[in-house]
């Protein structure tokens, strides 16, 4: 079985292949205190709820944009299945070419993204991952990777809110009834979802226009569906995309 394994700075999502195909998947927190041994404990208890066990992996790949996590998960993969995991980066094998002013800049999470939206669906693509912070990434319709644009995640600017504003509540990151607000927490969901999903429209449209094509426009990560429900310009969520991307590299990289 192999195992993929996407770090971001809040949350990791894990993912394990069999036979071609995504037969589970989990996501946990990214902690950065916890050791080899203890994410090796949480590995085996979630692997144990299915029925299985670490010594089934017989290969890793990991996505991780938290440098001290990827040394912890390294130091994992040597000690409970006794092999050197994948590392996803500029210097791998991709089939896309990285048209970035320095790849090496290119987050790991961005690269199996595109990666995988193109591979899915062959055609110019703008892919939006709502994630800590949120990345715009276009990869044209030859299939080459050409660059994007990074925001302040939903979250943050949520969290951002609540703790430089004395009086204004945590509010769950859901649309409200109307944007215009009758009380207090619709007030600040209307301006959290409906002023987010008017950046992300925007950014889109303006890469569209830019660049002269006219994109596909391909949601995943955490807070994806919230914001396209109510966004004019997201066309798919998918859910998957940066696991199966993983998944597509490993074949690469075997």
């Amino acid at each position: 079985m192999l195992l993929v394994i996407d770090v971001g700075n809040t949350n990791t999502v894990l993912g394990l292949y069999a036979a071609g195909a995504l037969k589970h998947s989990w996501r946990i927190r990214s902690d950065k205190a916890r050791t080899a041994d203890e994410y090796a404990v949480l590995f085996g208890n979630l692997f144990a709820l299915q029925g299985l066990r670490l010594e089934q992996v017989r290969a890793v790949m990991i996505s991780c944009v938290v440098p001290p996590l990827l040394d912890t998960l390294q130091r994992l993969c040597r000690s409970y299945f006794a092999l050197e995991p994948g590392l996803v980066g500029p210097q791998m094998k991709t089939g896309m070419t990285l048209c970035y002013d320095n790849p090496q800049e290119v987050g790991a999470d961005r690269i199996v993204n595109a990666v995988a939206a193109y591979h899915k669906h062959r055609c110019s693509l703008i892919v939006v991952d709502f994630g800590t912070a949120t990345t715009f990434d276009y990869i044209c319709p030859a299939g080459s990777y050409q660059g994007g644009a990074i925001a302040p995640g939903l979250a943050i600017s949520a969290n951002a809110l609540h703790d430089h504003a004395s009086k204004l509540p945590r509010v769950a990151l859901q649309p409200p009834p109307q944007v215009v607000a009758k009380n207090t927490v619709h007030s600040i969901q209307a301006g959290l979802l409906f002023g987010y999903a008017g950046l992300v429209d925007g950014i889109v449209r303006r890469m569209a226009r830019e660049v002269a094509t006219t994109p596909k426009v391909v949601a995943t990560g955490g807070l994806a569906r919230q914001i396209a429900g109510v966004s004019e310009t997201i066309e798919e969520v998918d859910d998957l995309l940066t696991l199966d991307g993983l998944f597509l590299l490993h074949q690469l990289n075997p």
